[in-house]
């Protein structure tokens, strides 16, 4: 990791450490958290193997998506550079423990740069992270080394920042967060061919957005589509 680069992770890092507490908090409240499972179960399910799988959650933030997907009977790890969020994600994952119920297990790791052994996953999900990764066609590359073969990774973003990214992390070195700035879903698409997967589809997720619609969306986030991107692993990828 380059200077420049590694400036701008730990930007990223710290950014959600202080943001985790509120970012989970939305993420709990009990007027949408059972339709956010039921509606999330249905989208997820769709675009991944089935139960159970080896899934490792990219970016998992405060352990959203794993857990879900460990609800749905899954084996899932989440990896994280926010130890703020990690902290939530581990808080939860004890809070889900139980007779006959297998949490996600929450360690420290890089998004972009994962440290596993080649094929130990059958899926590498992710939720909102694409357009914060500092080398989205590095990460998929190496995404595509931990899967076995035919294994799938399946991203769910949408167009956060049309009118540009600002200053949400500080001073951005030119040519950094290249997503942050796309202006259509196929610019992120193109980005998952490029890593090496192939059969890439985009699926608009239509319940998602009638929930935001009822419901609302965070602060400061206006209501728009969102997608679930997905490809697979070549059977022959080296």
């Amino acid at each position: 990791m380059s200077d420049h680069q590694l400036d701008l992770q730990d930007s990223i890092n710290t950014y959600w450490t202080e943001r985790a507490p509120s970012y989970d908090a939305y993420q709990q409240r009990p007027e949408r958290r059972d339709l956010d499972v039921e509606v999330w179960g249905r989208a997820w399910s769709a675009a991944l193997p089935a139960a159970p799988a080896e899934v490792l959650d990219v970016g998992t933030g405060s352990g959203h998506v794993a857990r879900l997907l460990a609800g749905l009977g899954h084996r899932v790890t989440g990896i994280d550079l926010s130890p703020g969020m990690l902290e939530i994600a581990t808080h939860h994952a004890e809070a889900d423990a139980g007779p006959g119920r297998t949490p996600p297990r929450f360690l420290a790791g890089d998004a972009v740069d994962p440290d596993f052994p080649a094929g130990s996953f059958d899926a590498v999900v992710g939720r909102y992270l694409m357009w914060t990764l500092r080398d989205p066609d590095a990460a998929v590359k190496r995404w595509v080394r931990l899967l076995r073969p035919g294994g799938v990774v399946a991203m769910a973003d949408s167009l956060w920042f049309t009118d540009g990214l600002g200053e949400l992390y500080g001073e951005r070195p030119e040519g950094h967060l290249p997503l942050a700035d796309a202006r259509s879903i196929d610019e992120v698409a193109a980005a998952l061919t490029r890593g090496g997967l192939v059969d890439v589809v985009v699926t608009p997720l239509e319940e998602v957005l009638e929930l935001d619609r009822i419901h609302g969306v965070a602060p400061g986030h206006d209501v728009q589509l969102q997608w679930m991107l997905s490809g697979r692993r070549p059977q022959a990828a080296s």
